[in-house]
């Protein structure tokens, strides 16, 4: 299995110091993939995660418990990087009614526009696992919007943001001089891959990406091809993003850095 590492420490000047993993393809020799660690520098103010589809409930109770599990430890996380001065944008899509007079959501809307740049063109080949089925692997006959909110466990600051609208998130990137982007939630091969403030849009729009691995969930089905657990099903798309997107990193060092 091919994971991706990270450690840092942040600095005095505010720098956020990274050890990524990535897979690239073979130039030579035999056809196959290998791991790329590099070293990267990211200034804090410079900096944000996005918080994607993080919902207080799921039309999938699979999806649901899953989420139940890793909300707690995204909180401690998101803790620790708003400290440090890390932005926090919470993306919960189809909520924003539920947060129309929240500060975070009321400061997203008084931007000014910022017109992107032009899109990047990257590969896009076909995800590793089938989910035409939606995904679910409790066996829920069809969805529906089971969500009003993000899950309450995880807190919202005054000084965050609230959005699940592309040019939003942008505007606020572009007032803020935000570079890099640290993406969590779910799911791993739907809305965080493929909504309009996620990964595929953001790297096209040349933003710095990585994906934390262990806080995000994918929506398969083990019974759909290609016929594996539901978390191995989740890895293969982690390694898709590697390959194809952006690299993957551990959020553990956020709750613990080392100050220089």
């Amino acid at each position: 299995m091919l994971l991706n590492l990270l450690s840092h420490t942040f600095s005095a000047t505010g720098t956020l110091s990274l050890s990524t993993r990535r897979q690239e393809a073979r130039t030579v020799g035999r056809n196959g993939w290998r791991v790329i660690e590099e070293e990267v520098d990211w200034n804090l103010s410079e900096t944000a995660i996005v918080v994607i589809d993080m919902w207080n409930e799921h039309w999938s109770w699979g999806a649901t418990e899953r989420v139940n599990v890793m909300a707690p430890r995204m909180n401690i996380v998101l803790g620790r990087a708003r400290q440090s001065g890390i932005q926090i944008i919470h993306a919960p899509s189809d909520t924003m009614d539920f947060y129309e007079a929240h500060p975070a959501r009321r400061t997203v809307l008084d931007l000014p526009h910022a017109d992107p740049p032009a899109e990047r063109e990257m590969s896009d080949p076909p995800l590793p696992v089938d989910a035409s089925d939606g995904g679910s692997d409790t066996g829920e006959a069809e969805s529906y919007k089971a969500w009003h909110r993000q899950h309450p466990v995880i807190d919202i600051a005054d000084e965050d943001a609230i959005s699940d609208n592309g040019q939003e998130v942008y505007n606020l990137f572009h007032h803020k001089g935000i570079k890099n982007i640290i993406f969590m939630g779910v799911h791993t091969n739907m809305c965080v891959l493929g909504r309009s403030f996620a990964i595929k849009q953001m790297v096209r729009w040349g933003f710095n990406a990585v994906l934390a691995r262990d806080l995000t969930d994918a929506m398969y089905n083990p019974f759909k091809p290609p016929y594996v657990s539901h978390e191995e099903g989740t890895q293969l798309i982690i390694e898709y993003i590697e390959k194809f997107w952006c690299p993957t990193i551990l959020s553990g060092d956020l709750t613990t850095p080392k100050i220089e």
